[in-house]
């Protein structure tokens, strides 16, 4: 057998990415190498138990809470921990674990959710959000992201495989390392959602709401329509900015609980995606529950939502664009079956991950491994 290590970015909050960590830990139960990681936070996920390795930023002033003032120490960070006692190294990457160094005889295959966004494509949004977009601390931002963006770059030519989260992050894969990578869409749990037969006369989102979420476009559009209702749940800096923009036909709930989110999932009219995401894992559990998804066209959703089946698209980020869709929905709604919706999701269920990732290492395992015993 194989001795296998997991190195992930950071563990201190639970979301998507740990979701996908949590399904390669079930397949490779390993122990964890992370720059920090929140125990506290890991109740319920399956590697709570596994023994993890933090970085001296864990130890850092307050290093755990607000861990990204670290950035520039991240590579540093990862590049100290020791994988030399391991055949197989797996990272989970979104940021800089697949900077883990290891030798010309270990197999390191990296999962991506996505190249350092806030680095490569999304720096200017980034330093905007951030306030960092002029003066001298803009300056030493950019100074810091340079540095950034050389050092992921080279480090990837220390990844033997790459994989990718969606087919457009593979292209970005492509363009940012000059690399080739297999597409494993993430592990959805789909059999926890459930389709009825119960409708209300409302839309739906979700999200956290950040700048690029385009949660307040959202808002803006239906504010315009008033005889449509939606309703948005999240929080998060742009709350304001949504309420702002919000007639008395958009409902704002804050945070809601995973089994109330679904609740309105299954009663909605449609879901309302306006985000570029990697992947987006909303619009496909919205799917799991029969519920229709009103996307932006661009980023991971165009692999999980087929238009005019399960779903519209509308082809810009402005009000006009958004309402357009809205109307050509209206037209086709009626015809849309939700048990075909469901189906279309049940194509990123857990168990389709767990398999595919599974064949993957350990077929690259074996060429691998074959092949250093000829040299």
């Amino acid at each position: 057998m194989y001795k296998t290590a997991l190195v992930h970015d950071w563990l201190n909050t639970m979301a998507g990415a740990e979701k996908v960590l949590e399904a390669i830990y079930e397949v490779f139960p390993s122990p964890i190498y992370t720059v920090v990681a929140n125990k506290d936070n890991m109740r319920g996920f399956a590697f709570q138990e596994a023994p993890i390795t933090t970085s001296f930023i864990q130890k850092m002033p307050f290093g755990l809470k607000h861990y990204r003032r670290y950035l520039p120490l991240m590579p540093l960070a990862v590049e100290q921990f020791d994988m030399s006692g391991y055949d197989i190294v797996i990272s989970s990457s979104h940021a800089v674990a697949k900077g883990v160094i290891t030798s010309a005889n270990q197999l390191h295959i990296s999962y991506i959710h996505t190249p350092i966004r806030y680095a490569w494509d999304l720096q200017p949004l980034y330093l905007k959000e951030s306030g960092l977009h002029r003066g001298l601390k803009g300056l030493a931002a950019k100074v810091i992201l340079h540095y950034i963006r050389q050092w992921d770059r080279s480090n990837s030519l220390g990844v033997d495989y790459f994989i990718a989260n969606s087919h457009y992050i593979a292209r970005r894969i492509k363009k940012t390392y000059r690399r080739e990578a297999e597409v494993i869409y993430p592990p959805v749990d789909v059999n926890t959602f459930k389709v009825s037969t119960s409708r209300e006369n409302y839309f739906l989102t979700a999200s956290r709401m950040v700048p690029y979420k385009k949660i307040d476009l959202i808002a803006e559009a239906f504010s315009q329509m008033p005889q449509e209702r939606i309703i948005i749940i999240g929080d998060g800096p742009d709350f304001k900015k949504v309420r702002a923009k919000s007639g008395k036909n958009v409902e704002l709930l804050q945070w809601q609980p995973k089994d109330r989110l679904k609740e309105y999932m299954q009663r909605a009219r449609a879901f309302i995606f306006a985000a570029e995401e990697d992947f987006g894992i909303l619009p496909v559990e919205a799917q799991a529950c029969g519920c229709p998804v009103i996307a932006y066209g661009k980023g991971g959703v165009t692999e999980t939502v087929i238009d005019n089946r399960t779903g519209i698209f509308f082809q810009e980020q402005t009000v006009e664009s958004l309402k357009d869709a809205l109307k050509r929905f209206q037209a086709i709604e009626n015809s849309l079956d939700r048990d075909s919706i469901r189906k279309q999701a049940e194509l990123f269920s857990t168990e389709r991950f767990k398999r595919q990732f599974k064949s993957f290492i350990e077929n690259k395992a074996e060429e691998f491994f074959k092949q250093s015993k000829k040299i």
